[in-house]
């Protein structure tokens, strides 16, 4: 048990931590003011570096590892492998995937509350590393829909995983810029991925194996490898993060702690018990963040697999230029995503700017679905881009913000994550070859999709607007904290 832990018999963790109120905040104050603003600063930089850009590390591989398939296709994965369009093979093996890795999402992450964040994240990184070496010994694209199967379930608990573990460590208001700077670090790999897939694809005919069997064998090999450092340099959580390697000492352990008990008193982690994490689903705003994050997800998944296919075929560029073309509105989007986030952090505000990017989406995607001219749908294709992704780490906050409880955070943080996964079977299945080269019926549902988060944000806001002026007036706490209130 950690230093920092509390000997809590009920089970209601509010009521406990209520009960020694006064004398929980005089040992918070202590524990924040054994060192001065510099020192604060400073142990918090520590904690950027190790634990963001790490994170945001091994997302890069996960997402290098989830879509590698369509590089080992271009090397020749479907001729050899018999995939046509008779069989449909191409298509089983990209959606299998998201079946396990949606199912499998809520119980993984328990096991990294049970387990420890450098044991959980290490152990299915190295698994999954197994996994993608042995897609390049595939006989058959049978055998590879199954790989993928197995994939799903261990990458399921990856990034619901890592998106709990960030918003256990910082305060509600300082989270948006760290879960944008996790993921602009992790999307460096859709950029680089095929660069390095190509270079990979040179070895063809070594060991008398094909280029794209070599994608496979090298990149899941360096997810191994990654997985071994991984298991060193992860740190645990922040009341038990005294015991990573050559990170924070106690005391600044405890002021890591004392900073999440000042915003939200729920640093601490109550007894789990199944009825009561299953019980977080009855909760609605728990679907109302999936749902938002699905949504979301069904643009950028839309926009990643089909916006090269649409700049080729729709707008008559030639493949290089196509290809060259998709990587600006990402740089662009990097920018404004993090210039949100610093923004959105400052202003207490989450919904709102959610609700603007969501607009942004309607109109770019209205300008690249709708008109002739290729500058202007070019142009749409820019607001697009920035539009959804800057929307994912929005909502990642904007879920963290408006729970408390560890268990809580642990079932939301599946579920949103969960959201996005269908979001990608949805994102990746609209877009049909029969409607090219406008896919409009593809842009279409990616539109309504944005619609569809206005309108839930619209509802969310008006229950959160109700919630924090019951809560003033003495009604009922919001999740179960007297001084709690809605972020929106």
């Amino acid at each position: 048990m950690s230093i920092y832990s509390r000997d809590i018999k009920s089970d209601d963790k509010t009521q406990a931590y209520q009960v020694e109120g006064p004398l929980q905040q005089l040992e918070q104050d202590e524990r924040v003011n054994t060192f001065t603003q510099k020192e604060r600063n400073a142990i918090v930089r520590r904690v950027d570096l190790r634990l963001v850009v790490t994170l945001g590390c091994m997302y890069c591989i996960s997402l290098l590892d989830r879509t590698n398939l369509g590089a080992a296709s271009v090397a020749g994965m479907q001729t050899e492998l018999h995939m046509n369009a008779k069989n449909n093979a191409y298509t089983i093996v990209s959606v299998v995937f998201f079946l396990t890795y949606t199912i499998f999402q809520a119980p993984a992450v328990v096991f990294i509350r049970t387990l420890g964040p450098r044991l959980f994240l290490s152990l299915i990184i190295l698994f999954w590393g197994a996994t993608m070496i042995g897609f390049g010994f595939v006989p058959n694209w049978k055998v590879m829909a199954v790989l993928r199967i197995i994939l799903g379930i261990f990458e399921a608990g990856f990034y619901p995983g890592c998106v709990y573990l960030l918003s256990t460590w910082y305060p509600r208001f300082e989270l948006q810029k760290r879960n944008a700077m996790f993921y602009l670090i992790g999307s460096v790999a859709t950029g680089f991925g095929g660069i390095l897939a190509y270079g990979i694809m040179q070895m063809d005919g070594i060991s008398k194996l094909s280029g794209w069997r070599w994608i496979f064998i090298l990149e899941g090999l360096l997810t191994c490898i990654i997985a071994i450092i991984g298991y060193i340099i992860i740190v645990d959580f922040p009341e038990d993060s005294a015991k990573s390697f050559h990170f924070l000492d106690e005391k600044e352990a405890a002021y890591i702690v004392a900073r999440i008990e000042h915003d939200r008193s729920d640093a601490y982690l109550e007894p789990f018990t199944v009825v009561g994490y299953l019980k977080n689903a009855l909760d609605s705003k728990v679907w109302g963040f999936a749902l938002l994050y699905m949504f979301t997800t069904t643009n950028t998944y839309a926009i990643a697999y089909f916006l090269p296919i649409i700049l080729k075929d729709g707008m008559g560029f030639s493949v290089a230029k196509a290809q060259c073309l998709t990587a600006p509105p990402y740089v662009a989007a990097a920018v404004v995503m993090f210039i949100q986030a610093v923004l959105a952090d400052k202003w207490h505000l989450r919904g709102p700017i959610i609700v603007f990017n969501a607009l942004m989406g309607v109109l770019g995607l209205g300008l690249l679905g709708y008109l002739k001219n290729p500058a202007a749908r070019y142009f749409g294709v820019f607001i697009a881009t920035i539009a959804c992704n800057a929307n994912c780490p929005a909502l990642l906050t904007y879920q963290s913000n408006n729970i408390r409880g560890q268990w809580k955070r642990a079932f939301t943080s599946a579920t949103l994550v969960g959201g996005g996964s269908l979001g990608g079977i949805i994102g990746t299945t609209v877009f049909r070859a029969k409607d090219a080269p406008n896919y409009r019926p593809g842009i279409l549902v990616t539109l309504v999709a944005n619609a569809f988060i206005v309108l839930i944000v619209t509802i969310l806001t008006i229950k959160f607007s109700r919630a924090n002026r019951r809560a003033s007036s003495g009604g009922k706490p919001i999740e179960g904290l007297a001084d709690f209130r809605y972020t929106y």
